[in-house]
């Protein structure tokens, strides 16, 4: 049930998508194809990730009144979480937009993932693809001439790792804790989350995308490409408007 819902829902509108632009790009070149399917992913997500920074941006600006409303119901567990969630809905803030923008991401990885593993490619596989979709002359693993779209490169993976440190760098400032580390368990988890935001989760991408395949790297260094430039377009919007 999950098999076949997962099959109808991610991998065959992807592995559809991926033979149709494979057809459409010059010289077939499935890591062309990898790159424009990445972006209209992403273009598709904007929303949701647009919604994310401007998330990011009001907690920042209501954190004040958030520590204000923690000290003023100390003692008071229910109030403090009835005050706190009235600050976000007053700034309309959703706290989980960042997190439901990975989540949404990550079927897409796995999509492709399993696109390349069953063999999808370069031998097309007929009986997946829809009637509109012609089967390309030719398929062509090679991105740019360069780089085995179904095999391993440590260049992406490197590049998949670098591009996430930069996102996370540029996305994910250190909590603003007043507490020492050991003095405060909450401060010493959220130390925790942003350390590993920002080193552990970019080190992590980069051994995933050389261990699955080349079209994960690439998929995922074009999507960190974009969210870069994404984050310094919203950002600087959000500023402006504020001017």
């Amino acid at each position: 049930m999950v098999s076949s819902l997962f099959n109808t829902v991610i991998h065959d509108p992807l592995y559809n998508a991926l033979v149709f632009l494979i057809g459409s790009v010059p010289y077939f070149d499935v890591g062309i194809a990898v790159v424009i399917l990445t972006l209209f992913v992403k273009l598709i997500l904007f929303p949701l990730a647009k919604k994310a920074i401007h998330t990011q941006v009001a907690l920042k600006r209501i954190t004040p009144r958030l520590e204000e409303a923690k000290k003023k119901y100390k003692d008071n567990q229910q109030e403090q979480v009835k005050k706190t969630l009235e600050i976000y809905k007053e700034n309309d803030i959703h706290p989980l937009s960042g997190i439901l923008t990975l989540f949404v991401q990550l079927p897409v990885i796995l999509g492709l993932y399993w696109v390349f593993l069953r063999g999808g490619l370069p031998t097309i596989d007929p009986s997946t693809l829809y009637s509109f979709v012609p089967i390309p002359e030719s398929v062509n693993m090679n991105f740019l001439g360069l780089v085995d779209m179904g095999g391993k490169s440590v260049l992406l993976a490197f590049l998949a790792g670098i591009t996430q440190f930069i996102h996370a760098r540029i996305a994910i400032h250190p909590p603003e804790v007043k507490t020492k580390p050991g003095e405060s368990l909450k401060d010493d988890l959220a130390r925790s989350m942003s350390l590993q935001m920002r080193y552990v989760l970019p080190i992590f991408v980069g051994v995933i995308s050389y261990f699955i395949s080349s079209a994960i790297a690439l998929y995922w260094t074009t999507s960190n490409l974009f969210t870069i430039g994404q984050e310094l377009f919203v950002r600087r919007r959000i500023r402006d408007t504020q001017k």
